[in-house]
Formats: structure tokens, C-alpha cells, sequence
């Protein structure tokens, strides 16, 4: 599958049963519908500002960043802002193929989520992105 941002070659990562779409290039990651909740949920963590759903309901984020096409369908994706302190803003397939974060972006908005559980989320997002996404200290 070839990458929105830089049309090079992603690569698959898979981590505690959930395969991501990952470009070693410029570092975004691709998650295919139900692959976040899927995540979330390994997680432990709540997952309904984050599903798909909610994101193409939402109202489309005006911004002077270039509109990618989705890696499946190649239709012109939706722009999104999820979260808060930082928003950030993440491109959505509005034929609800996935979801594209830009590098970081998966860890910004990660930590956001509130927990299901009693759990330490925070520590087991940094080890997630760590051991997946080589994350630098």
C-alpha cells in the first residue's frame, strides 16, 4: 500500500493482534476501519471520540494542508481535528476505509484517551509506540 503524504511504500506492523499500515518514510501511520477500536480496546482504553464513525460525522476541519487521497479507494480524504490540548488534525476516508496520522500524531492523541480500567494507559501507549513504532526519546 503506498502512503498518502509521501507515495512511498508503507510497511505492515503487527502488535498484540492489530496490524497497522506504517511508512518508515515519513513516519504516519494508516489504520484501517476498526483497527483503532481494536487498539483502544487492547489497550484498555475508551474508545468513542476515536472510531471512525464519530470522525466522519464530525464537521470538516478547514486547513491549508493538502487534501490526500485514501490508500484504498484513492477518493480525496475528509479533514478532522480529535482531541484536545493539542487538537490534532488527522485525515479520514469518507468512504470510512481508515484513518491516516501523520508522525506523532497516533502518540498526541493516544494519550488523550481515558482509560477503561484502573490500568496505567499512559505507560502502556509509551511502551506500545516504543516497541512498534521504534518511538525516540
Amino acid at each position: 500500500m503506498k502512503c498518502p503524504t509521501c507515495h512511498n511504500m508503507m510497511i505492515v506492523v503487527e502488535h498484540e493482534h492489530v496490524e497497522l499500515d506504517y511508512c518508515p518514510d515519513c513516519e504516519g501511520v494508516w489504520f484501517d476501519a476498526g483497527e483503532l477500536e481494536l487498539l483502544l480496546e487492547t489497550m484498555q482504553l475508551q474508545q468513542s471520540i476515536l472510531s471512525i464513525d464519530s470522525v466522519l460525522t464530525s464537521q470538516e476541519t478547514k486547513s491549508k494542508e493538502k487534501k490526500r487521497k485514501c490508500p484504498i479507494c484513492h477518493s480525496k480524504m475528509k479533514k478532522a481535528t480529535v482531541g484536545h490540548d493539542p487538537e490534532v488534525l488527522i485525515d479520514a476516508c469518507s468512504r470510512g476505509d481508515g484513518l491516516w496520522f501523520d508522525a506523532g500524531e497516533v502518540g498526541q492523541i493516544i494519550t488523550q484517551v481515558p482509560s477503561t480500567q484502573d490500568v496505567d494507559s499512559q505507560g502502556r501507549v509509551i511502551r506500545f509506540l516504543g516497541e512498534v513504532f521504534q518511538a525516540r526519546d
